[in-house]
């Protein structure tokens, strides 16, 4: 039994190098936390005819990484969540050709060792300077290893008539 537990803690300390080793971060994309955060964001904005850089992308996350949306996007139930790995998530992003870009307008940050929790109030449009489409709230968790910042899970609901974001989580 104590060498299972042996074990099974040597290869969670392994899961963050085995990740690395599929492609190598960008150093400013996992030093700090508002780096990781910014990497996150950028990632996803992409002017119209580019797709996101899914590689850079997986670099940010522990391989086990869940995706989670939470119903009231276009044809979601309001009462489901959708849980996905990251190729899911990549290919649940579909065909952005016509642009799209995500932004940051609030955070709420919790702390606790080297683990966080951040509340990351969004806006998206089509293009950078377009009117803006819509907004919500990425739940994003993360953990610092002591070399890098890892995304470990996050979840997202988009801002509703009957689910506006509260006062707390804007800016």
């Amino acid at each position: 039994m104590r060498k299972t537990v042996q074990m099974s803690s040597l290869l969670l300390c392994l899961l963050p190098a085995l990740a690395a080793a599929q492609q190598a971060p960008r150093p400013g994309d996992v030093e700090t936390l508002d780096g990781i955060l910014d990497a996150w964001y950028d990632i996803v904005s992409v002017p119209a005819g580019e797709t996101p850089d899914w590689a850079r992308d997986s670099t940010l996350y522990l391989p086990e990484t869940r995706f989670v949306i939470l119903g009231d996007g276009e044809g979601e139930a309001p009462d489901r969540a959708t849980i996905m790995d990251h190729a899911q998530f990549a290919e649940a992003v579909g065909d952005i050709s016509a642009g799209f870009f995500e932004s940051e307008i609030h955070r709420v940050t919790q702390r606790f060792g080297n683990m966080v929790h951040v509340f990351s109030t969004y806006e998206f449009a089509q293009a950078e300077g377009e009117p803006i489409q819509g907004r919500g709230i990425n739940s994003i968790q993360l953990f610092f290893d002591g070399t890098r910042w890892w995304i470990v899970g996050a979840a997202w609901r988009n801002e509703t008539d009957e689910h506006p974001i509260p006062e707390e989580f804007l800016p």
